[in-house]
């Protein structure tokens, strides 16, 4: 079977990579239930302070995927949340395209009801995004949204963790004011889903500096093409540059929603529903929907295997590798720039020809911010989202025999791990010290 982790989550196979770890599916040998469990690639002060960040972040609402417990294993950390097997925004856009107005108001109303919910528990998300927003796989039924990675997100008065005068978030989804360099504040969340919003109508990611150009030479453009006219009011007021002209909060453009959705058409007859299919894959040899299925896995053995991470292309480390039962099994996950592996064809829902792979999601990255008052001219790159696989990682060094007649030195992974563990509890202090 896959590793043991902490002798509680056995990591199963991977399933997405961010910026600073890879997210594993995992069976939970206490609770004996399926989880999402990401690990923690890096071990530097900076990223493991962001870690305890996120993994402190408690928040109990069914649109907001927050991390529910953490553990620790030699010099690897991790935290686990709900399992989503839907696939972002990203994976219905790649099989639908551009969505009817009913079904996007929808996804609307629960993102801003878990982002309200983020808010008010002062909570800045900075990164909201199609890559970001889950999907539970309901099928035809009613889609389940999830808002998820908080992994750069801060509560209002914290100290940030990047200098002054940088951004931290994906391009194309910045608000002005943050290019401006201003303090993380929930208009900028505001002006993300604004932004999320057209990409679900249209299709495609829109051009942010565009419109941000138009409002400010030439007021509030016209409605986009398929784009009801009271839908589009509540969305040019989340784009507003100007914070202080968008909606104060989330829960007002939630009842601004509310309100358009009675002005909109009813679908036609003939129009389509949009599946929400599970974009996770079937479990690999010897796991099944109940947990393991092999003799004397059903639970943990006492010695977990450990391996040192290997080091990667963009200074990062691998997620810790599973031990395949009798073949080798492919792995999910990917940084920034990453080879991706050839992804099984899925047949398009409306008929078309086969949809092909999509590429993977662009990555949190920090943006240098010009000066106040000075003009912005970010470079916007492709934001296209979607799923994608690793190779299967190096199979781990066997671990140090002791020799007779005398005491073995203790083995470098132990000396790590509690490097590793003493740099944690002096993030896990920092942290608490800013809370005081």
């Amino acid at each position: 079977m896959g590793e043991v982790f902490a002798g509680r989550y056995e990591l199963i196979d991977p399933i997405g990579r961010g910026g600073a770890g890879a997210v594993w599916r995992a069976w939970d040998h206490r609770r004996r239930r399926y989880v999402a469990a990401k690990v923690l690639l890096q071990s530097d002060a900076h990223t493991l302070l962001r870690f305890v960040r996120e993994q402190a972040l408690r928040i109990d609402h069914p649109h907001v995927l927050a991390p529910a417990s953490w553990a620790a294993d030699d010099d690897k950390v991790l935290f686990t949340m709900d399992l989503v097997g839907g696939g972002s925004l990203g994976h219905v856009i790649g099989d639908y395209g551009a969505l009817p107005p009913r079904f996007v108001c929808t996804l609307l109303d629960q993102l801003l009801s878990g982002l309200a919910a983020v808010h008010a528990e002062g909570v800045v998300h900075r990164d909201i995004k199609p890559a970001n927003i889950l999907l539970e796989a309901t099928g035809s039924g009613r889609p389940h949204l999830r808002l998820s990675d908080f992994g750069i997100s801060m509560r209002k008065g914290e100290p940030r963790l990047t200098e002054t005068n940088y951004v931290v978030g994906t391009p194309g989804y910045f608000a002005p004011e943050q290019l401006m360099g201003a303090e993380p504040d929930f208009a900028a969340d505001l002006f993300a889903v604004g932004l999320v919003a057209l990409y679900l109508l249209q299709g495609s990611k829109p051009d942010s500096r565009a419109l941000v150009d138009h409002f400010l030479a030439h007021g509030i453009p016209a409605a986009p093409q398929n784009v009801p006219a009271a839908l589009w009011d509540v969305i040019a007021n989340l784009l507003q540059p100007d914070p202080q002209s968008r909606f104060r909060t989330a829960t007002g453009a939630r009842k601004a929603l509310a309100e358009a959705v009675e002005l909109l058409p009813q679908p036609a007859p003939d129009e389509d529903p949009v599946e929400v299919f599970d974009q996770l894959g079937p479990l690999p040899p010897g796991f099944g929907p109940d947990g393991p299925t092999g003799t004397g896995t059903s639970a943990p053995p006492t010695a977990p295997p450990t391996a040192t991470p290997t080091p990667t292309g963009s200074g990062s480390a691998s997620a810790p590798p599973p031990q395949p039962p009798t073949a080798g099994a492919s792995a999910p996950g990917g940084s920034a720039a990453v080879t991706v592996a050839a992804e099984p064809t899925r047949t398009d829902p409306r008929g078309a020809s086969a949809t092909a792979p999509l590429v993977p999601q662009q990555a949190a990255a920090e943006v240098h911010a010009p000066a106040y008052g000075t003009p912005y001219a970010p470079s916007y790159g492709p934001s296209e989202t979607g799923s994608f696989h690793l190779p299967p990682p190096a199979v781990p060094a066997s671990a140090p025999v002791r020799t007779r007649g005398g005491i073995a030195p203790p083995p470098p992974k132990a000396v790590a791990s509690l490097l590793a563990a003493a740099l944690l509890c002096f993030a896990v202090g920092v942290w608490a010290l800013t809370r005081m």
